[in-house]
């Protein structure tokens, strides 16, 4: 069962799931869908919608006080919406936006791996590795040989990188307010160093979720296949190298995030 807030309105025309919350002030327009648990604070807006529009707040959304969503866009489930926000846009699972117009600037129970300063070793001594919370996902840091002539830095692929690459690309230009990846890799395993500027990856293995920034060209980050990637906060000189274990395969991949989730279900069960 609902609650609704008498000083809340709701369109007659708007569709309201159970579990729904409307706080004072709340306002739901024509043409607007709320799934299950959505949870609208103090004066947030879903604008009305036009004739072909719909509006579509999914399972868990939480919209924060005097924030406004405009007509047509969709929010996938569990994001946070945070107060006085304006989304004009779509919202990806779990991702937390901010400001107006909103951008992600965040994502819901997401653990932090601290970035290593980048701190030039003498020698090329053993690269270091941290495994993250997240299954199979692991920090390498890598030794930085300093010289007059140019600084050093190296990997080695199947000692330090536990794949050999077939295929690289490299990200770049990206504008801050965007978002890369949302995908994950049946089978392709994929490395990523950020040469240059800085960008934050978050890697979920569909029960946990960890955020890493990558900021120097001897720190990279190893995911595993069934795992599903973001990339964003990119700095406006970033550059983001990526090797991958496979070629390019459109069967390799899968690009929506509830797919991921049963097909992580359906992986463990075996």
């Amino acid at each position: 069962m609902s609650q609704i807030d008498p000083r809340a309105h709701l369109d007659p025309s708007a569709s309201l799931a159970p579990g729904c919350v409307l706080r004072s002030g709340a306002y739901v327009g024509a043409g607007v869908c709320l799934e299950a648990g959505v949870q609208l604070d103090a004066n947030a807006a879903l604008v009305d919608c036009e004739a072909g529009q719909t509006t579509r707040l999914c399972q868990g959304v939480r919209v924060g006080a005097n924030a406004t969503v405009l007509a047509g866009v969709v929010i996938a489930a569990k994001a946070v919406v945070r107060p006085g926000s304006v989304v004009t846009r779509a919202v990806p699972p779990n991702a937390i936006v901010e400001g107006n117009p909103a951008t992600i600037v965040g994502y819901v129970d997401t653990l932090h791996e601290a970035a290593a300063a980048l701190r030039p070793a003498p020698g090329s001594g053993p690269a270091s590795v941290e495994t993250t919370s997240v299954r199979g996902v692991s920090v390498h840091q890598f030794p930085i040989v300093p010289d007059m002539r140019g600084n050093l830095t190296v990997g080695e692929f199947e000692r330090q990188i536990p794949f050999t690459p077939k295929r690289y690309f490299m990200v770049f230009g990206v504008p801050s307010r965007e978002i890369r990846g949302e995908h994950a890799h049946r089978r392709c395993h994929q490395f990523l160093i950020c040469l240059r500027g800085s960008c934050s990856v978050v890697a979920d293995d569909g029960e946990r979720k960890v955020e890493v920034e990558l900021n120097a060209p001897n720190r990279g980050l190893y995911l595993p296949p069934m795992t599903w990637g973001i990339q964003y906060k990119h700095t406006p000189d970033a550059l983001l190298m990526v090797f991958a274990s496979d070629y390019y395969d459109a069967s390799d991949y899968i690009r929506d995030y509830a797919d991921f989730l049963q097909a992580v279900q359906t992986t463990r069960a075996h």
